[in-house]
């Protein structure tokens, strides 16, 4: 393309400071250096980690920054070394990466690439450590290697997935974080079997996806518990067919649900993040083949405290990162369940603006009022 290898001037809706406003800005995106690729981005989603690290009170606070992880964009120009990819080429950011050649890279059973795992305080490039956003040649830091709340952004190689062309980006761009995380957490880890009993605690996007996932494996049951019982609605969508409201009952929700399925769930994820939560989840499940996964991301306070019979009883506790799929390998292939109509995806996606309106998205989404908003880049 004839910007390649040229600093790309657009637009970028920049962080100055935690929990103000967005402001739309003219930002210079340098060229990629070795193994990196510049996206033109056509559709980004808000998600709830994008938030989380704008509102920052739990982390570090990185600003100036340009947050964004849920894209589908197209290769404008690649680096040196970068082979598996040119321009033209159809692409999903992911917020954690594959470089296929570390031991989790390698291994059959993980996905937790070394190299490009996820990292939420580094603001730059791994390979030289500056960032390739400037205003005014004052840089303006990175958010877990994608920044997709810009036109343009530079993204490691190992970060992209490649896919179908004809998939259409305005949909499948929300598979690149919490619903291929929640799908892949009920398909891959816990894996119930036709027929069984899931119960998902947390029905946002995520939990919703985990119960999409339940679904699609022909569970026979689909518990939802939620503090909000408006879910229960929503959740039907996705194959709910029972709603259990903690708040409404005396005993702990894991009793509560043992008693539902005379001896308890064949299969719980948790995709709250609350450790009370999390510790329902893995006590109501079967003993004997019983499985529990934990997707939720705890405070560094937290504490699983359960009673070591329930490990002795054989039922089994995991967690997972992006619901164990290698974004490379692997999302491709989610990518094709929803070519093949196996996979919905509309029902996520509650809201659209435009990019400049990117405010709105995050109002909708404090208010609770927004599974996944999408913007499109071109207005």
């Amino acid at each position: 393309m004839a910007t390649a290898g040229k600093v790309i001037k657009c637009k970028a809706a920049v962080a100055w400071e935690a929990g103000k406003p967005l402001s739309i800005e003219e930002v210079e995106v340098a060229p990629p250096q070795a193994m990196e690729v510049r996206v033109k981005i056509l559709y980004t989603a808000l998600c709830h980690t994008d938030v989380y690290f704008w509102e920052a009170k739990g982390q570090t606070p990185v600003f100036p920054r340009i947050l964004g992880h849920e894209a589908g964009g197209i290769v404008e120009s690649v680096g040196e070394g970068v082979t598996e990819l040119a321009p033209g080429d159809h692409v999903l950011p992911v917020f954690t990466g594959e470089c296929k050649d570390c031991a989790h890279c390698k291994s059959e059973e993980s996905n937790m690439c070394d190299l490009l795992r996820i990292n939420v305080d580094r603001g730059v490039m791994i390979g030289d450590g500056q960032s390739r956003f400037t205003i005014n040649g004052k840089p303006i830091f990175h958010f877990v290697g994608t920044s997709t709340f810009s036109e343009y952004t530079v993204i490691h190689v190992g970060c992209l997935a490649k896919i179908n062309p004809e998939a259409p980006l305005d949909k499948v761009c929300i598979l690149s974080c919490g619903i291929s995380t929640g799908l892949g957490a009920t398909l891959n880890v816990a894996k119930p079997k036709k027929g069984q009993t899931v119960a998902i605690f947390g029905l946002g996007a995520v939990g919703l996806a985990a119960m999409e996932g339940a679904r699609l494996s022909g569970a026979s049951r689909i518990i939802g518990v939620d503090l909000n019982p408006a879910k229960f609605e929503q959740a039907k969508k996705f194959g709910c067919t029972d709603f259990v409201n903690p708040k409404d009952h005396s005993k702990p929700v894991q009793e509560v649900l043992i008693e539902m399925t005379n001896g308890g769930v064949d299969r719980a994820v948790e995709c709250t993040g609350n450790i009370n939560a999390m510790i329902s989840c893995f006590e109501c499940v079967h003993d004997g083949w019983g499985v529990a996964v934990l997707v939720g991301v705890p405070t560094k306070e937290d504490v699983f405290k359960t009673h070591p019979m329930n490990f002795l009883n054989e039922k089994t506790l995991k967690g997972t990162f992006f619901g164990n799929y290698k974004p490379r390998t692997d999302l491709p292939n989610v990518v094709e369940m929803y070519m093949r109509k196996d996979l919905e995806l509309e029902k996520f996606i509650t809201h659209r603006v435009p990019f400049s309106q990117i405010n709105t998205a995050f109002d909708l989404m404090l208010k609770g009022e927004s599974l996944r908003c999408i913007m499109s880049m071109e207005e």
